[in-house]
């Protein structure tokens, strides 16, 4: 088929499926499908695997021109990474690396329907211009259960969005949002509704989202406050209140963004497991449907994974001082979501940094720097072969996605506050 038309599907899956037809891999291939995978996981986004969303920003040229990524493959699954000549943007193992630790769990076990791939293992070595040769992924059988994505109606959502110019802006915007809240709060009393299900006051440019770590004194904010009510009347009320402010509250209020706002249905996700045996596939085409191939797949324990750890700096390291740096100058790195879960990737510059890192970046450092907004627990999780952290947040994101009404529903700011954090090192080591 030159188009096959499916539903919701893994990202990877589209880059995996003409390999497996181009190579004549089978489905006991557990290692070359992991090389596969990885292969799709490293383009299905686009351009962030050449340079887009890339910490070192001002290194990479063309952003009006960006070269979205080719993937050249081998029957023996490993492959190059590159793009078009002449396009803008920039291939090298910190663009490829940042992509790989993109919105993954474990590296150990990056679960997808027809393999586990472990990316602990996993080497990025730069071959020529804009060139990175990846391998090293291996594979386990798959798992006997597939994931099934389920949405459920759960209420309405409104976000205001306006600016709040002039002295103590961020000061000002609070109040203003305490005030928006309580004027509606009163009205819905009056009128029997029960109270908002959550409120979100956030002052954009004053770093509220960076809580106890934040450095105010900002002169103008976006200020905007998210709510979520199970009455729809109750939320346009809210928006046909939210201009008034500007004439009864603090000076220099403008730049009403997009009107009124919008009332929206929050849509929220559940995902689960079925067991591949109670799940029919068939594929259509045409007059013609053809049974799937038989799922295959086997019970999953994460407790038989093996223990993957990472180095920590000798006894003497700080034997002639320490000096502190924040960790952007000894790492990359990059977050993203899955569900209401956060994850952020750190990717040593130097091999010889990550055991300061590791030393000062413990599950327990990364809970306390985000506490103000991950509820859930933190894991840490090690990849030797890239010289790589990953840190899975769990209940980090308001309910995640369209559900949430924080301004980073998606934790895509995430990785940039962490690479504030201090990191103590030797007062000699170069970086």
């Amino acid at each position: 088929a030159d188009i096959v038309v499916t539903g919701r599907c893994v990202d990877s899956a589209v880059t995996l499926a003409p390999l497996i037809h181009a190579f004549g891999w089978t489905v006991a291939d557990h290692d070359l499908l992991a090389q596969g995978s990885l292969a799709g996981h490293l383009i299905e986004c686009g351009t962030q695997a050449t340079g887009g969303n890339y910490t070192d920003w001002d290194t990479v040229p063309g952003w009006d021109d960006m070269g979205f990524p080719v993937a050249e493959c081998r029957a023996d699954g490993s492959f190059i990474i590159t793009k078009p000549e002449g396009t803008g943007g920039l291939v090298c193992p910190s663009t490829v690396g940042e992509q790989m630790v993109y919105e993954i769990g474990d590296p150990r076990a990056y679960i997808l329907p027809d393999v586990v791939c472990d990316f602990t293992g996993v080497t990025l070595t730069q071959v020529g211009p804009d060139r990175v040769e990846v391998k090293g992924a291996r594979g386990l059988p798959p798992t006997d259960q597939a994931k099934a994505s389920i949405t459920y109606a759960d209420g309405f959502r409104a976000m205001s969005l306006f600016m709040i110019g002039g002295i103590d802006a961020g000061a000002k915007a609070q109040r203003v949002g305490a005030a928006m809240l309580a004027r509606m709060r009163r009205h819905y009393a009056q009128r029997g509704w029960p109270d908002f299900t959550e409120t979100c006051v956030e002052a954009i440019g004053a770093e509220d989202t960076y809580g106890p770590h934040a450095r105010p004194d900002a002169r103008e904010v976006m200020l905007k406050v998210g709510v979520r009510h199970p009455v729809k009347d109750a939320l346009e009320l809210f928006s046909r209140e939210v201009a008034p402010l500007a004439l009864m509250s603090a000076p220099a209020i403008t730049g009403f963004t997009g009107g009124r706002p919008k009332v929206q249905p929050v849509v929220r996700l559940f995902s689960c497991l079925v067991p591949k045996a109670q799940v029919a596939a068939s594929i259509d085409m045409g007059d013609q449907t053809v049974a799937a191939p038989p799922w295959h797949g086997q019970a999953f324990d994460p407790a038989t994974l093996p223990q993957v750890d990472g180095p920590l700096p000798d006894a003497d390291a700080y034997a002639r001082g320490t000096r502190i740096v924040p960790l952007v100058k000894l790492a990359w790195g990059r977050s993203g979501d899955k569900g209401d879960a956060a994850n952020i990737g750190i990717l040593a510059r130097k091999p010889a940094y990550l055991p300061f890192i590791r030393a000062a970046l413990s599950e327990q450092a990364v809970a306390a720097w985000f506490a103000h907004l991950v509820k859930g627990s933190v894991q840490r999780f090690d990849l030797p072969g890239t010289h790589a952290l990953n840190f899975l947040m769990h209940e980090a994101l308001g309910g995640g996605g369209i559900a949430s009404v924080r301004m980073d529903s998606q934790g895509k700011a995430f990785a940039q506050m962490l690479l504030d954090f201090p990191v103590p090192i030797p007062a000699d080591m170069a970086l």
